[in-house]
């Protein structure tokens, strides 16, 4: 009895073990990675940190009074990045102020999480993986390093996708898996996590077309589960109902052709940048294209959906660069799912039982040149990162020459993240997305932006009757405005550095 006990536990402790040796590899390549720099990747993550050190401060909903003239004014306001807040929350609440440090300790915080959840995405990728009985489970998971230079740079942002990934992995172990009704809260959670959870409906249904086409039966229950889940989120929720104008106002203009001008992330990559930062995505992908044409039987469910999958987020990623947070994991899935059989199938005619015990060597060896080119692209992509203090002394002079609740006019809505993550006691003009102020008022937005090019003559009569600003602040490639504002009696230009300049209005 005792023996067969101690035989039952020794794989789980090997399991355990190659689970904490793969997570201490993922975590060393995206610390290497991660401080490639010591800002931020991206600017939104500035924003992440700040409402996760809030969160910490005041609880899991912080009133937002900070973009007033959008939709997430205080009335509307949802924080449609909730869970992941909490979570940023735990490495965010033992730093101080920025305004006793610089920010340098809310900056540590966010690098240290921002490699923490990537990691644990892949590793949940072997699980799926392992689950799929593919053979050398941890090799193919460590390609996941090898495969995207752009890849690793989004998943080691501030922000949510790492967690996305994290969540569409588990959910698709438990479609395999048959096991639906774990998808329920999983919806749930999704929803509260991050407003991309309609990705986990799309998954759940393409995997009941391929049961259906393979298996010639219908999984109701699939689609329902998550279903079910996400409408429980919507509903269950601090922000309700708020939650259900803003997921309405947030997606349609992303998904409809919008004239306003939204960050880079939403616009696609020339081909020869996606060849050269995803070549081995591809190369991936097409390997398993062809590992299907040597397969002596028909696809297998897994495999189908497997595929399914990758051709959406290559569908869609051909629309928006910020889709290669998921194609390269897809098609590495994919690829290891289409090549495992011709794989196994080799190694059971071989004759050479040492050459056998060599096949995962011979994998890493493969593996090791792209893994290497692919961890130093990312580290020296990040770091052309923009300063972390870019904006630092602008911000906290104005913090300090300021009353609470004073409306800040600024020039570029995507200066708002650093701003708020410097000073919360100001407000500010638009933040997070254009189009969160277009939606509040177009007329508006159309007049903030002929402003903000200079093509209003006395910028200052505009700023002070429509947004009842005391300051302006502008970063210096705004040529225009600021040729404008030297010569508006309004505006007296009060601090100058580097990086900005500050106006007051008169």
């Amino acid at each position: 009895m005792t023996t067969r006990h101690s035989v039952r536990k020794r794989p789980s402790y090997r399991l355990i073990a190659e689970a904490g040796i793969l997570l201490v590899v993922f975590i060393a390549l995206f610390a290497y990675v991660q401080f490639g720099t010591s800002a931020l990747v991206g600017n939104d993550g500035y924003y992440h940190i700040k409402m996760g050190w809030l969160i910490s401060r005041e609880g899991l909903k912080p009133g937002f009074p900070w973009l007033p003239q959008t939709i997430l004014n205080p009335d509307s306001f949802y924080d449609h990045h909730l869970l992941y807040h909490v979570y940023l929350a735990l490495f965010a609440a033992a730093a101080p102020d920025p305004l006793v440090d610089g920010g340098a300790g809310l900056t540590l915080a966010a690098k240290l999480a921002s490699i923490l959840l990537p990691s644990l995405a892949f590793l949940a990728i072997w699980w799926l993986l392992r689950g799929q009985g593919v053979r050398y489970a941890a090799v193919w998971a460590l390609g996941l390093t090898a495969v995207s230079s752009a890849f690793l740079y989004r998943m080691s942002m501030p922000r949510a996708q790492a967690a996305s990934l994290l969540v569409l992995a588990l959910g698709l172990h438990w479609l395999l898996k048959g096991r639906y009704h774990l998808l329920l809260p999983l919806g749930f959670v999704y929803v509260w996590l991050y407003d991309a959870f309609p990705l986990l409906l799309v998954l759940a249904a393409i995997y009941v077309t391929a049961v259906a086409l393979l298996e010639k039966r219908f999984v109701w229950q699939a689609l329902l589960y998550p279903a079910a889940g996400m409408v429980l989120g919507v509903l269950i929720n601090p922000y309700f109902p708020q939650d259900v104008t803003f997921i309405a106002n947030h997606l349609l203009p992303k998904i409809s052709e919008s004239a306003t001008k939204v960050g880079n992330e939403w616009y696609p990559y020339q081909t020869d940048t996606l060849l050269r930062n995803s070549g081995f995505a591809l190369t991936l992908f097409a390997l398993g294209i062809v590992g299907l044409g040597l397969q002596n039987k028909r696809m297998n469910t897994a495999t189908l959906v497997v595929l399914g999958t990758a051709v959406f987020f290559a569908f869609l990623l051909l629309r928006s660069r910020r889709f290669v947070e998921y194609f390269p994991a897809f098609a590495l899935i994919f690829a290891a799912l289409s090549l495992a059989p011709v794989i196994e199938g080799w190694l059971s005619g071989s004759k050479r039982p040492f050459f056998f015990r060599l096949t995962p060597l011979l994998m890493l060896l493969i593996l090791a040149y792209p893994l290497i080119q692919t961890v130093a692209a990312a580290r020296r992509d990040l770091s052309g990162s923009k300063p972390a203090d870019q904006y630092a002394a602008a911000a906290l002079w104005l913090r300090a020459h300021s009353q609470p609740g004073d409306r800040i006019f600024q020039t570029d809505w995507d200066d708002f993240t650093r701003l708020f993550f410097y000073n919360t006691d100001a407000v500010y003009t638009a933040g997070l997305d254009p189009t969160y102020t277009e939606l509040y008022d177009a007329e508006l937005y159309e007049k903030w932006v002929e402003v903000t090019q200079g093509k209003v003559e006395h910028p200052s009569e505009f700023i002070k009757a429509q947004f009842g600003s005391a300051f302006v602040f502008s970063d210096l490639n705004h040529d225009n405005f600021l040729r404008k504002a030297a010569n508006d009696p309004g505006l007296e230009e009060i601090y100058r550095d580097d990086d900005a300049v500050v106006f007051a209005v008169h």
